[in-house]
């Protein structure tokens, strides 16, 4: 009798335990994520608005980058004529994605039915016009810093981008992603940009850009090396191993030894018309770093950066740069 009773209690917890886990299960599924409705946003499009935006999405924040088709037999894997904001790009488990997600076509085509408010979510917060959650290989809790002027000139911009008749697959994200994914998308909480304080500024700036996202290693989707520090692996088509740079002001395995200069020159370098169209064989040297786009970034806006990436947290870490493919 003593042994039934144990059994029945213990039966009893297993199915509270279960039950518990299944609700929890069907609340991330179904009720999250929860960032709240899109904004009732009307932009009031001007060209300077639309400069602006045009400067960030190409040159800043790189949406165009993703949201392109890039041309990695040449060096840095400039943007195709005439792919500017068709999507298609797909990250996979090839490159260590937990699933297989696609880059969105975000030109008219895809957008034309948006409200600006639903746009303005999509950026911020990471779900789509149906409030679905996207995959943050699009760095949107980044983006969610950005000032809301900001984020109306890029929304402005890429309303103007020539319609691509483009359809995209559907994301799928693996178990358990397709759980988890839900937990991420977050309301944005803009920063204060202060034009005038070249350290603040800079942060502001590199934080946009997603320098942070690239530069600092992870493993499993979490941080496995200091911020800034390198090491992220880039898996290229090719089989060939890319790792982001130490970017923190040491002197031995950073930039602490680059001039304000040095680091300007470094990015303009690639406004050459030789750089820009440097062919690159299967198996050699290449690098996802958008350097072409960077490269037309103000150098005041690179001086800010620069200023605030000597005042991180130093990091004496040596990175292997590439592996060939054997």
């Amino acid at each position: 009798m003593k042994g039934r009773k144990l059994k029945r209690t213990f039966g009893t917890i297993l199915l509270l335990f279960v039950l518990m886990i299944g609700g929890v299960l069907v609340y991330v599924k179904y009720m999250l994520p929860d960032v709240g409705p899109a904004p009732v946003l009307n932009i009031k499009v001007t060209p300077a608005l639309i400069k602006r935006g045009n400067y960030l999405a190409n040159h800043v924040t790189v949406c165009i980058d993703c949201h392109s088709t890039r041309d990695y037999s040449i060096f840095s894997g400039p943007i195709q004529d005439g792919s500017n904001g068709g999507g298609g790009e797909k990250f996979d488990q090839r490159f260590g994605f937990p699933g297989v997600f696609y880059a969105k076509n975000i030109t008219p085509y895809a957008l034309g039915k948006w409200t600006d408010g639903e746009i303005f979510r999509a950026i911020t917060a990471g779900v789509n016009k149906e409030g679905k959650a996207l995959f943050p290989v699009m760095p949107y809790h980044c983006y969610g810093e950005l000032q809301n002027e900001d984020v109306y000139a890029i929304i402005a911009y890429i309303r103007t981008l020539p319609s691509i008749e483009k359809n995209i697959p559907a994301s799928v994200p693996d178990f358990p992603m397709n759980f988890i994914i839900n937990t991420i998308p977050a309301k944005g909480k803009p920063m204060t940009a202060i034009h005038g304080n070249p350290l603040a500024y800079g942060k502001y700036l590199t934080t946009i850009a997603g320098c942070g996202e690239c530069h600092t290693k992870k493993a499993d989707g979490k941080v496995a090396g200091p911020e800034f520090g390198g090491g992220f692996e880039f898996h290229l088509a090719d089989g060939n191993i890319l790792r982001s740079t130490n970017i923190t002001p040491d002197n031995a395995t950073g930039i602490g030894n680059w001039t304000e200069d040095y680091f300007v020159q470094r990015f303009k370098s690639y406004t050459d018309s030789a750089a820009r169209h440097k062919a690159v064989a299967k198996g050699e040297y290449n690098t996802v770093m958008p350097w072409i786009m960077y490269s037309d970034m103000d150098s005041s806006d690179l001086k800010a950066i620069y200023t605030y990436l000597r005042s991180v947290k130093s990091a004496n870490n040596i990175v292997e740069r590439f592996t060939a493919m054997k």
